[in-house]
């Protein structure tokens, strides 16, 4: 994820080439953007600081750096989550700083699941389970879920009917109205 894929004012985060290799759009929470404005300032001044020290490239998808020479250089185009050193990119010999790898990211929320107490195993793609049921138990409508997960077919997103909490509490039967 790159500073610009994230849209604070219409509260969405672009996702590049997910699944299929397709762009989609997700929700960005409100409550986030306080604690995330707080780290890409963070993540500015590395960056600021990588240009005074001769670095500060980032590696441009597909042929953008042709088309956009000066672009790897510009914050938007640099990682949100940045890993924390700078490497030798082995094919073109010159120094990029990365995002930072998914391994960190899955022990981050290992250490969390420890930390809450939580014995079920817990991965990044728990989470995308989870935020799909949830929309769906609130009352989302299935295509929105949909378009938000970037599924091709509904007859994907309706699993995630099959794991919701069906309580019928707040249903009422149509006998109730006669």
């Amino acid at each position: 994820m790159r500073l610009h894929d994230l849209d604070f004012t219409n509260n969405l985060i672009i996702v590049r080439n997910s699944k299929g290799d397709k762009d989609r759009s997700t929700l960005f929470p409100q409550m986030l953007h306080e604690d995330l404005n707080l780290h890409l300032d963070n993540v500015k001044k590395m960056h600021s600081e990588d240009l005074k020290s001769g670095y500060g490239r980032t590696k441009l998808p597909f042929a953008l750096s042709r088309k956009y020479p000066n672009a790897a250089t510009t914050p938007g185009w640099q990682y949100a989550f940045p890993s924390l050193s700078i490497s030798k990119d082995p094919r073109s010999n010159n120094y990029y700083r990365h995002h930072i790898h998914k391994s960190a990211l899955n022990k981050s929320i290992s250490k969390a699941r420890v930390k809450s107490g939580i014995v079920k195993r817990v991965t990044p793609h728990v989470f995308r389970h989870r935020f799909a049921t949830h929309l769906l138990e609130n009352g989302t409508n299935i295509r929105v879920v949909q378009k938000l997960l970037g599924h091709n077919d509904v007859k994907t997103t309706e699993i995630y009917t099959h794991v919701m909490n069906k309580s019928f509490k707040d249903v009422q039967s149509p006998l109730e109205n006669l």
